[in-house]
């Protein structure tokens, strides 16, 4: 299939075009789905479209679009399917829906569950159909067979595919290599012998036709690879190749790299495919020559070699090391030497030779390059690489091939982690404009790329980190692509009068260079190449803004710039053109990345940071110390002397800063680099899943051996009942028989055995195994802490569901705990829980929390400090700490100053203990006086004191001796009185042993901060805090990735980690955490990780869409897992919606129920006020003709819905519902600035209106929830990116309440992975209806008729005159209620009025607008209603022009105080709206 040019973006078919379409012509007489009466079936329709839609518009995208988006293949295709109608157009179609399923990213094998058993012929006919001739199908058509064949081969996760590929792909295709290579390989790994011997056996009993069918299948991929060879030999040396060739052999070496990336494809593949030395055919092929149209391939090529000769055991799938490597190496050059030895005397000083002398490629030539091809042959064949050449007889194979494959197999291998060392880590404008290596934002998903991609399964560790490790970097330059375009675009470079540059512009992100000098060229290190560190100095000139200037000499160590040479050929005062290639028209030469070390002062010397203010320094000049990369360096340095090209290091005219926050890939590519030079120890339990091998359920904590049988739920259960309740199917059994004793918290006992091999997977599939437990529950009392208030501990008060409570439970046991929360299932409240417990548990274990985002953190920090946990174990690392909603820092710093003072109020404490027992001496002046004042003071009055009022043997104690022995009366004097209650002796005891635990406490805190006054630095104190005193330590995911050499530098040790918003986090950035501490004894001591997430909503953001789609990269390590099969605990009741509105989205989850209290409380009882429904899509046509619009590419607007969302909520405004209750959201960024705009217009600065809570993008909003939503669909010609589903779950699920969504509802009620939610929301009118006499509160059920008038509005104009008439009315309401009150001068601001019957008919309302002017009346305070579009200007009843006159006055007054609001509201949003701006330029890759 060809590929669309890169540049050029792709149309989407409007509705109309797809009306006027033939396909859906036909489409609405044989399988549309709205369509009741069709035709029946007719094979001739499938040809005539294949051979007019799709063969001969040559696999037209666009066409292709419309028949998969018509249902196609699910309503026509496949289920007429049989082997009877079976043809190559049927094949062909099938395919060609498949592929474009799999480039819009939507799930595509679901058509086949409804006829399986027709699958594997269909299979077997697309095997055959590969290897046709081309008068049978067309290459182009192969290619697409090509595409499909890959596509099964990357679903191996889907039962049904699985089935038929394994059939290719055994042991069994080894039949096709060479007889001497097939018994080498025998002869090496014994048991195959074994399984050989054995599938011979069953062949001799298979009948003619089964033998036949599995002869096919075992060949089939040699035959493929010959077929390829004789097309790619077809290409001539010279001219242009045909395209359609050129795009076969690309798909082909994309299907073999992807079976060699797979290790139950590869290991028996990947010996057939060295037999078949396709690698050397490919590098001696004409297709490499060409620099064109061959540069893809040969990208391609080279990462097949590299996965040809990766360092693993085919057999075994263990990782090589280093030395195994160089052993295997050394075992085929002696066997070379061996063979040259005994056979070839001409080969003698090769033979004698000591290997590094002659493994080098130029020495390996010098000795074969001299033979003949007969003898080439020979030693070949000796080596078991080809068979063997019969006496007499001249070989096949050309000298040139024959030398390559010997030396190629012989050549001294560079270990992948040295070439992975010497690669420099900044891109430089080679990789950075290189469309098949970073394609352009309008990757259209149909041509192959160059890029690796992270499917279900790796190789090894090392194979799992390199792919992260390479489209990170991509990603990151691709991003910085985009900045460096921006800011030269903004410099405008233009040649000079005479020669040089001249910028004609200015960019905030960028500064021309004064003066760039190389200061320093360190040596290398030992066994290094490159220097181990290069300085340069930058001057430049900040004749800018304060502000600005500001930001350059705010620039931190470590911040990364880039440094640009641009020596541009366009006249002054050109344009850019944006539709022309930009490093032309720039004149863009080199980009060099390097590293901030510091400002230089007036005296030439860094300026270090610290907590000293930075000298302020004279003029506008200012010098940066850079660090440069020492192995890019090195390369431009050797690359420069060998080919006398000029010194990039003296041309450098610009430099460029970016956004901090976008800027730390160079921190995480280290990080990541660091990992694969360092053993990496993942857990024994872990690793093969992460691999994506072995049982999926094998980390499960029923199948752990370390299983724990007795927990502490602490206070997980609020009673006996509850604890009942949540274990269904469990026989419970109290160690205490009175019902009043029987209170939390509760230990329980499970029978460990019977879970052994069983897994409970969201809390249904395992009952069977629950149902014959019996759980032994044993009550206890926390003992007493103190009699003061706050020694109480406090406690959770939430009923968690079964569920929640597996997943606490499993949370609670070690190994991976997978916990789906559904949106509103209380994750995060489970999530605490979890830590709450495993902190009682387990006081000597620390757990790390990880979220991807700041604020998922700070809501879990919240809810944390309510529970019962000891603040000075609490950590938060990171800068998020700010916006925590509390008084207390839990920064480092903040936890430091915490502990500092919390010493001083406990040494107070002992003080006053001192002072108490009258003991002489200033015992609390340090912890460690106090230790001593403990130990012989306070300790020995305690022991006397036991030994008074102990109980003798036999008898009982008595009670007053409690209370008159007591030593500390004096010190909790102050505590309620009176201390001890003298009704028991137990019960006065337990008082006094709890009040001696306090004074215990006090002690104990103080020896854990005595290091704190050892210790002197701010610095020391809190790595001390972070390795030794905290317990619970949270940061976000690319802090983790960031800091990571810090942590495990300073010994960092945890030993459980809890994942929030998993789903929502890149696979590496969850992989990190798990590598933050160095491995003890060769071990990880990581015990638990738990993640919690939902893969059913938004993935992580990738801006470029070829990583996210090609290479799969948005794919999170939580959804993978849950692909893979590993067992879930899926939460199943969801208490944030209404019962109604959560079956717009729980279609798509196991089970999810409602909790009671979402039909129980009143909030959701109630119906809406002034609303006839609780959710309702209402249909939106083109106004004044147009519908979408798109200013900028992917910038999509639709004004007839903004004005219509604007004016619903300014409708609920006047009824009387809280701003802070409406969100207005949409599914596109060029949406919500037209909507913010239509708000700041109409009633921003409105008081009796204002703005809703938020107006932002469906994807911004994922995490949050409001009362009301309002939301915008904004397409009307194709459905765009709210086809993932995904998107659709988060827009169906932020409503608490009310949910109302303006959308064409023709184009998305028809969109087949939308139908569950559609169908639910066109069952009700697609107009809105109103009622606009009923205000909040209402008394109306939700549900009910309501009892005041109703009224359908048939569109947005009618909706905005109707709420401007409203608004007038009621302001004349006011006019009537607060005249006599009110006295001038006007006061700022309009409470609401008391809610007043509506008039319903319009022309009432305007016929009670006065006349006449009142001439001082409030209604001066409120601005003027904006005209609608829809309203004439003339009814808008202005008097006269000094009112005129007033308002205007009135209105630049208050614009310019919501200016300044709004600038600084805007300052904040702007950066996420910048990023959001390309994040759906990135998404919106529709057809």
């Amino acid at each position: 299939m060809e590929a669309v040019p890169q540049g050029k973006k792709m149309v989407a078919p409007t509705v109309s075009q797809i009306n006027a379409e033939y396909v859906t012509q036909l489409s609405n007489r044989y399988w549309a789905p709205h369509v009741k009466k069709k035709m029946t079936f007719d094979s001739k329709v499938i040809e005539d479209v294949y051979q007019k839609e799709i063969l001969r518009t040559k696999f037209a995208i666009r066409k292709i679009m419309l028949l998969e988006f018509s249902q196609y293949l699910e309503n026509y295709l496949w289920p007429n399917y049989s082997s009877a109608v079976s043809s190559n157009a049927y094949l062909m179609s099938i395919c060609c829906m498949i592929n474009e399923k799999f480039r819009e990213n939507v799930p595509a094998w679901e058509a086949f569950t409804q006829k399986p058993e027709h699958f594997p012929y269909f299979f077997k006919c697309i095997l055959n159909a590969s290897l046709a001739k081309e008068s049978n199908l067309t290459l182009r058509e192969q290619t697409v067979l090509l595409v499909f064949l890959d596509h099964c081969f990357n679903s191996l996760e889907v039962d049904l595919i699985r089935e038929q590929v394994q059939r290719l792909i055994s042991l069994p295709m080894w039949i096709c290599l060479v007889s001497s290579r097939l018994e080498h390989e025998l002869k090496k790994t014994p048991k195959l012998r074994k399984f050989w011997n054995l599938i011979k056996k069953k062949e001799e009993k298979m009948d003619e036709k089964n033998k036949e069918q599995a002869d096919q299948e075992k060949q089939f991929l040699s035959c493929l690879i010959s077929k390829f060879l004789q097309v790619l030999k077809c290409i001539p040396p010279a001219g242009s190749a045909s395209m359609d060739v050129v795009h076969y052999c690309e798909r082909f070496v994309e299907l073999m790299i992807d079976l060699e990336a797979l290790l139950p494809t590869r290991r028996w593949f990947s010996t057939v495919l060295d037999d078949s030395h396709l690698v050397t055919h490919c590098y001696l092929s004409n297709l490499v020559e060409k620099e064109k149209e061959g540069r893809l391939f040969s990208q391609l090529l080279d990462m097949l070699k590299f996965y040809t000769g990766f360092e693993i055991n085919d057999q075994t799938g263990n990782a090589l090391t280093e030395n195994e490597m160089t052993t295997i190496h050394y075992d085929r050059i002696t066997s070379l030497q061996r063979a040259a030895f005994a056979h070839f005397p001409e080969l003698h000083d090769f033979a004698l030779s000591n290997v590094a002398a002659v493994d080098t490629r130029d020495s390996l030539v010098k000795h074969f390059g001299s033979l003949s091809p007969n003898t080439l042959h020979k030693v070949a064949s000796y080596l078991c690489l080809l068979p063997t050449l019969p006496e007499g007889e001249n070989t096949c194979y050309e000298k040139e091939f024959l030398l390559e494959m010997l030396v190629s197999r012989h050549e001294r291998r560079t270990s992948q982690i040295q070439q992975l060392n010497e690669m420099p880590l900044y891109p430089t404008e080679k990789i950075i404009w290189d469309e098949n290596i970073v394609p352009t934002e309008y990757y259209s998903g149909e041509g192959c790329l160059a890029l690796p991609k992270l499917n279900l399964q790796f190789l090894t560790l090392h194979d799992y980190l390199l792919r992260n490790f390479n489209l990170f970097r991509l990603e990151s330059t691709y991003e910085i692509r985009q900045d460096v375009e921006d800011v030269i675009s903004r410099l405008k470079p233009w040649q000079g009068e005479y020669g040089g540059v001249v910028f004609g512009g200015w960019a905030r992100m960028a500064q021309p260079v004064v003066t760039f000098t190389i200061v320093e060229v360190a040596k290398p290190n030992i066994g290094e190449n490159w220097p181990a560190r290069v300085r340069a100095d930058v001057t430049i000139n900040l004749n800018v803004r304060y502000q600005i200037k500001g930001e350059w000499e705010a620039l931190r160590k470590h911040d990364v710039c880039f440094l640009i040479t641009v020596r541009p050929v366009l006249p002054y005062g050109t344009k850019f053109d944006r539709k022309q290639p930009f490093v032309e028209q720039s004149g863009l030469m080199f980009v060099r990345g390097c590293e901030i070390q510091g400002m230089l002062d007036e005296k030439g010397r860094v300026i270090e940071e610290g907590p000293e203010p930075k000298p302020k320094l004279k003029g506008d000049s200012r010098t940066y110390r850079v660090w440069l990369d020492p192995n890019q360096y090195q390369q431009d340095m050797s690359f420069s002397i060998q080919n006398g090209a000029e010194d990039v290091y003296e041309t450098f005219n610009i430099i460029m800063r970016r956004k901090p926050k976008e800027n730390n890939f160079k921190a995480v590519l280290e990080t990541i680099r660091n990992l694969m030079n360092t053993e990496c120890v993942v857990p024994d339990w872990l690793h093969d899943i992460i691999l994506g091998y072995g049982d999926p359920g094998s980390a499960h904590y029923s199948k752990m051996p370390n299983q724990i049988a007795t927990l502490d739920f602490n206070d997980t259960f609020l009673s006996i009942d509850h604890l009942k309740a949540s274990f269904p199917g469990c026989t419970i059994k109290s160690t205490v028989e009175s019902s009043t004793l029987q209170k939390p918290p509760f230990r329980i006992t499970f029978s460990v055995q019977s879970c052994k091999g069983k897994k409970r997977k969201g809390g249904s599939d395992g009952e069977e195994a629950e149902e014959s437990q019996t759980l032994t529950v044993e009550p206890h009392v926390i003992a007493n802490r103190g009699p003061y208030p706050y020694n109480q501990p406090k406690r959770n008060t939430i009923q968690f569901t079964p569920t929640q409570i597996e997943a606490i439970r499993a949370g609670m046991q070690p190994g991976l705990t997978m916990v789906v929360g559904p949106p509103g299932t209380g994750k995060t409240d489970v999530a605490v829980q979890i830590i709450s417990n495993l902190y009682h548990n387990f006081p000597e274990q620390r757990t790390l929390i990880v979220t991807h985002s700041n604020q998922a953190l700070n809501q879990l920090f919240e809810k944390i400090m309510a529970l019962d946990i000891d603040e000075r174990h609490l950590l938060r690392l990171g800068h998020g700490e700010e916006e925590l909603e509390t008084e207390k820092d839990f920064s480092r710093y903040g936890r430091v100053n915490y502990v500092l003072a919390r010493r001083l109020e406990l040494l107070r404490e002992v003080g006053r203990l001192q002072e108490s027992l009258g003991v002489p001496g200033d015992v609390s002046y340090t912890c460690e006086t106090a230790g001593h004042f403990y130990l012989y003071q306070v300790m020995s009055r305690w022991e006397e004191y036991l030994s008074k009022v102990k109980a003798k043997s036999g008898k009982s104690g008595d009670v007053t001796t409690v209370s008159e022995h007591f030593p500390f009366h004096k010190c909790f004097a102050n505590a309620p009185q009176p201390i001890f209650k003298g009704q028991s002796y137990e019960e006065d005891m337990e008082i006094a042993e709890g009040c001696f635990r306090h004074i215990n406490k006090i002690f104990t805190q103080l020896e854990e901060f005595r290091a704190f006054e050892l210790l002197r630095s701010g610095l020391d104190r809190s790595k001390y805090l972070l390795v030794k005193e905290a317990k619970i330590i949270a940061m976000t995911c690319t802090h983790a990735a960031l800091k990571r050499h810090d942590l495990v530098e300073l010994g960092f040790k945890y030993d459980n980690i809890l994942m929030e918003e998993a789903a929502q986090i890149l696979e590496i950035e969850t992989f990190i955490p798990l590598l933050l501490q160095n491995p003890e004894d060769g071990f990880s001591r990581l015990k638990r990780w738990i993640m919690i997430g939902d893969h059913h909503q938004l993935p992580p953001v990738i801006k470029n869409m070829a990583f996210q789609k090609y290479s799969n990269m948005e794919q999170s390590l939580f959804t993978r897992f849950v692909r893979l099969g590993v067992p879930t605990v899926d939460l199943d009741a969801q208490g944030r919606a209404r019962a109604s509105l959560s079956n717009l989205y729980k279609w798509r989850y196991k089970k999810l129920g409602n909790l009671p209290h979402v039909q129980n409380l009143p909030e959701f009882c109630a119906a809406n006020a002034g609303l006839v429904y609780d959710f309702q899509l209402i249909n939106v046509e083109d106004f004044n003709g147009v519908g979408e619009s798109e200013p900028n590419p992917y910038f999509y607007q639709n004004l007839a819905e903004a004005e219509y969302a604007v004016a619903l909520f300014m409708y609920m405004r006047l009824l009387g519902y809280p701003a802070e209750r409406i969100s207005i959201l949409t599914t596109y960024n060029g949406q919500k600035h037209l909507i913010r705009d239509a708000i700041n217009q109409r009633c921003g600065s409105n008081p009796l209106i204002g703005r809703p809570s938020k107006v932002t993008t469906v994807d911004r909003f994922q995490g949050q929830q409001n009362d009301y939503i309002i939301l915008s669909l904004v397409r009307t010609k194709a459905v765009g990116h709210l086809r993932d589903v995904r998107r659709l779950v988060v827009a169906m699920s932020r409503a608490r309440l009310g949910l109302y969504i303006f959308a064409r509802a023709s184009l998305f009620r028809n969109c087949f992975e939308l139908t569950p939610a559609f169908n639910q929301l066109t069952a009700r009118p697609l107009q809105l209806h109103i009622v606009p006499s009923e205000y909040l509160p209402t008394d109306r059920r939700n549900g009910h008729i309501p009892t005041h008038l109703m009224r359908v509005i048939k569109d947005m104009p009618e909706m905005a005159n109707f709420v401007y008439n409203m608004y007038m009315h009621i302001i004349q309401r006011m006019h009537q209620y607060r005249q006599p009150v009110l006295l001038p001068p006007v006061p700022k601001s309009i409470k609401e009025p008391d809610p007043a019957p509506v008039i319903e008919n319009v022309e009432e309302v305007e016929e009670s607008v006065p006349e006449s002017k009142d001439e001082e009346t409030p209604v001066e305070e409120h601005r003027q209603m904006p005209e609608h579009p829809g309203r004439d200007s003339d009814s808008e009843g202005n008097d006269d022009e000094e009112d005129e006159k007033q308002e205007e006055k009135d209105k630049e007054e208050k614009d310019k105080e919501e200016k300044d609001k709004k600038e600084e509201k805007d300052e904040k949003e702007e950066e996420k709206d910048e990023e959001e701006k390309e994040k759906d330029k990135e998404e919106e890759k529709e057809s």
